[in-house]
């Protein structure tokens, strides 16, 4: 696509008089070794680091194959969702039912006097009871998420290769809002407040503020709360695999990514940004086959752009939701192959032939090893 787009602004300006006249041959052929150096500088950069894309295909296609055997997740988690937006439901009715509390007062404007509508004094403070817990419930039910995907693909994973796990779903969700239901609240408190105090330093940052001291703070600030989200998304996973407390997951989790860190770095980074960008790839491809259709097929002229955009922005939701899953499949795969690790044994042979390829951090073992899984 760089290539397409770089000879075709180069021909489009040398055949239009106006764009030649105005930029002049010496230059466009600047411009266009320029960026034919630049693309060939990031086509360098893939094939320098193939080897890392080629292990990162194959851990996706490991946890496309466990998430294959647990295809019920795509109907359960939208369920989830489904779940919280009829929970939302009343809390809106109350919201707006909320502000007809009050009464008309008088109030002297410039000597004449009108009749205003005065809130009672308890509504803004449950206006704002309502949208955090609005918030709250939000993170939770994305934690339960990660909480019943984590559940189900280890259980798939400590059973053995020729036997099957029976209602693993069902017992991910019964623990997800039973037993371990105040810990999945308790890591939607803690992402929903460094969600919060993120938004608050992006606000703050487009104010502008003058200081060297200032764009450090945010720096820092940034890193820890970036820091906090990885150790939680592992710690969930944790919670789910071995059924402990969050304060013990976290301590097992950061022992874990002592150990594992640049590996854990590699699997979160590479899947992610992989996925990404095949995700754009197709969308982009979908949309431009869409709207050659349209623009060849009928006649409704600047409308098959607009179609074409609906049907691109469409095709990313849902393939973003596949992507979703699978990111926090590869990620469940990931710590169950290290809990697999610390306790020297197998249970999936291709899990290992895979992950045992990543790099590793340290080579000593910690003396707190994880307790055996639920399953």
């Amino acid at each position: 696509m760089p290539i397409f787009f770089n000879v075709y602004w180069f021909v489009a300006c040398t055949v239009s008089s106006s764009c030649s006249d105005a930029f002049p041959l010496v230059y466009r052929i600047l411009v266009l070794v320029f960026v034919f150096l630049i693309i060939g500088i990031i086509v360098w950069i893939f094939v320098a680091n193939w080897h890392r894309v080629e292990l990162t295909v194959k851990i996706i296609g490991v946890a496309s194959d466990a998430l294959s055997k647990n295809l019920g997740l795509f109907v359960v988690i939208p369920l989830l969702t489904l779940g919280l937006v009829v929970y939302y439901a009343p809390i809106v009715v109350f919201l707006v039912f909320a502000r007809l509390n009050g009464k008309i007062v008088p109030k002297e404007s410039k000597g004449e006097y009108k009749c205003v509508w005065k809130q009672d004094s308890w509504v803004p403070a449950y206006y704002t009871l309502a949208i955090l817990t609005m918030l709250w419930s939000l993170t939770v039910m994305v934690e339960a998420q990660v909480y019943v995907i984590s559940g189900t693909i280890a259980q798939w994973y400590f059973t053995k290769e020729d036997a099957k796990p029976r209602r693993s779903i069902r017992s991910s969700l019964r623990n997800a809002f039973g037993p371990s239901s105040g810990t999945v609240c308790l890591s939607g408190l803690l992402i929903c407040f460094v969600r919060l105090v993120r938004a608050a330093v992006d606000s703050a940052s487009q104010e502008n503020v003058p200081g060297m001291v200032n764009l450090v703070l945010r720096c820092c600030v940034r890193a820890l709360l970036s820091a906090v989200d990885f150790l939680n998304k592992f710690t969930i996973n944790f919670v789910a695999i071995t059924g402990e407390a969050y304060c013990t997951s976290a301590r097992m989790t950061y022992e874990l990514l002592k150990r594992n860190l640049l590996s854990a770095v590699f699997v979160e980074t590479m899947s992610t940004r992989l996925l990404a960008g095949v995700t754009f790839v197709l969308s982009a491809i979908y949309a431009i086959v869409v709207c050659a259709i349209l623009k060849s097929a009928s006649s409704i002229g600047v409308y098959a752009y607009v179609v074409a955009a609906l049907a691109w922005a469409l095709l990313i939701i849902v393939l973003g939701f596949f992507v979703h899953v699978l990111e926090n499949v590869i990620e469940t795969v990931y710590v169950c192959y290290a809990i697999d690790r610390d306790r020297e044994e197998v249970y999936r042979t291709e899990v290992h032939e895979v992950y045992s390829r990543l790099p590793i951090s340290r080579n000593h073992r910690s003396p707190i090893a994880p307790i055996a899984p639920v399953v």
